[in-house]
């Protein structure tokens, strides 16, 4: 097994050389031997830096998992986190989709068995410059939006591209969650221009898929608050008070700053009744108590918390395992001995607060007129971008689109057992529920992420029946 990806690359270079159709290679510099306490696997890994603007010393860095088998024959999927200024490399993919999970002590890797890499290649970045291990030398950088964000990523594919030549030709998949609603639409955007201009390499975007995605400001606040009351979490009264006193379509993203006196105290109240006990990202999960965590580690004792069948202490176990200076060395990562440690998302980034208010549905409505597949798909147990907002912005954009209902509103199945609700729009336009899930869905329902990102992938609909697909 450890020779596969040997054998498959020999035979991949066989017949570029036969064909003369292709250029191969890849950045031996950037290639993972083995990361500490990783279990033996099949495939190529590879991290490093990828440099966006030399003049000011701006750099992104990179995680890429091939896939399992047929990496040279499978699609390139693209997966950013959100925030705005948390890390792709340490919430994709070492905690969601990625081929591993950290282990309970901290110090070592075991497989998720649910990766997505079984049917796709995966790239991860931290993005923009200021999260995680991306760096710009230029302070000023710092201080970013979503423009820079799209544009330096626009940057980063074209220079990955030059290191990994063989995939400029792959089906491009772009996804991502939360933040990455903007993130992912506005980069999709940019390469679509891209595309328009350019009279030689164009890129081969298939597909966009983001989850429990911010989309529109007004929308998507309100359903927090309405979530909160249909799950009993607040009050009637307290829900009422919230109807009453806000006009979201003042919100700003962050803070509420432009709301009345009785709409910001009604949304204190409601968010002192939720409490800090329960997570808002998975409301059915426990919580990890970070303090008492972190002393077990320190203390070398296996720490996994479980909650439904989920390590609800892994983010604390991924923080320890990333700032061990043998993982920072074995990733490449850490280049220029950044005066912070590594953490999930940014103390060191100011990302304007005005650019959570973008309307993104303009930009679905284009890369949907450019016949590309876009899916939203939605975590149910998640309160802080709901299922209710992102339902309802998929309805309306459809709406203004035109196009008509191609798959009613009905249950899709995974393994025997409902996976969620799904409807389709105009053979294009696809919005799923994964049931069980929390925002981060890969994290909460693994199984059912991948058989969701597999439709995906591969061009189909959610499964609506009982049966599994066949070779699923």
């Amino acid at each position: 097994m450890a020779g596969s990806w040997r054998a498959a690359a020999l035979a991949v270079a066989m017949v570029c050389f036969v064909a003369s159709s292709c250029v191969l290679g890849f950045p031996e510099e950037d290639l993972v031997g083995r990361l500490p306490g990783q279990p033996a696997v099949g495939f190529r890994q590879f991290t490093g830096y990828v440099d966006v603007d030399v003049k000011a010393g701006r750099s992104l860095f990179y995680y890429f998992a091939e896939a399992q088998d047929n990496a040279a024959g499978r699609p390139l999927t693209l997966w950013l986190n959100g925030g705005p200024g948390c890390s792709s490399v340490g919430g994709g993919a070492f905690t969601e989709l990625g081929p591993f999970y950290p282990r309970g002590d901290g110090r070592g890797l075991r497989l998720n068995k649910k990766s997505w890499n079984k049917v796709s290649n995966l790239l991860f970045v931290e993005s923009p410059a200021g999260v995680g291990w991306s760096y710009s030398n230029t302070s000023s950088d710092y201080n970013t939006g979503d423009a820079r964000t799209a544009n330096d990523m626009y940057k980063f594919l074209l220079g990955w591209y030059k290191k990994f030549p063989e995939y400029r030709s792959s089906s491009l998949l772009l996804s991502g969650e939360s933040y990455a609603g903007h993130y992912i639409p506005q980069l999709t955007d940019v390469l679509l221009t891209h595309n328009e201009k350019s009279k030689g390499f164009k890129f081969n975007i298939k597909g966009v898929a983001i989850g429990n995605p911010l989309l529109k400001l007004d929308r998507d606040v309100p359903a927090t608050y309405e979530y909160f009351w249909s799950h009993g979490m607040i009050s009637d009264e307290i829900f009422l008070a919230i109807n009453k006193g806000c006009d979201f379509e003042d919100y700003t993203f962050g803070s509420p700053h432009n709301e009345s006196k009785s709409c910001n105290d009604a949304i204190a109240e409601a968010n002192a009744v939720v409490g800090q006990y329960v997570n808002n990202y998975d409301v059915i999960l426990d919580v990890c108590y970070p303090s008492i965590v972190m002393q077990e580690l320190r203390l070398r004792k296996y720490v996994t918390k479980i909650s439904l069948g989920v390590d609800v202490c892994m983010s604390y176990e991924r923080y320890f395992y990333f700032n061990l200076p043998e993982v920072q060395h074995a990733l490449h990562a850490n280049r220029t001995h950044l005066p912070y440690g590594w953490g999930m998302c940014s103390d060191v980034l100011n990302y304007t607060d005005k650019d959570g208010n973008i309307n993104i549905l303009p930009l679905l409505q284009r890369i949907v007129e450019h016949k590309i597949p876009v899916w939203i798909f939605s975590g149910d147990q998640d309160s802080v971008v709901p299922l209710l907002g992102s339902r309802t912005l998929v309805r309306e954009l459809a709406h203004d689109m035109g196009l008509p209902v191609t798959v009613p509103y009905s249950t899709w199945f995974r393994k025997g057992q409902v996976g969620g609700w799904t409807t389709e729009y105009g053979n294009l336009l696809t919005f799923a529920t994964v049931r069980g899930a929390s925002h981060m869905v890969p994290f909460a329902q693994p199984d059912r992420a991948l058989g969701l990102f597999r439709s995906f992938v591969l061009g189909q609909r959610l499964p609506n029946t009982t049966y599994p697909p066949i070779g699923d």
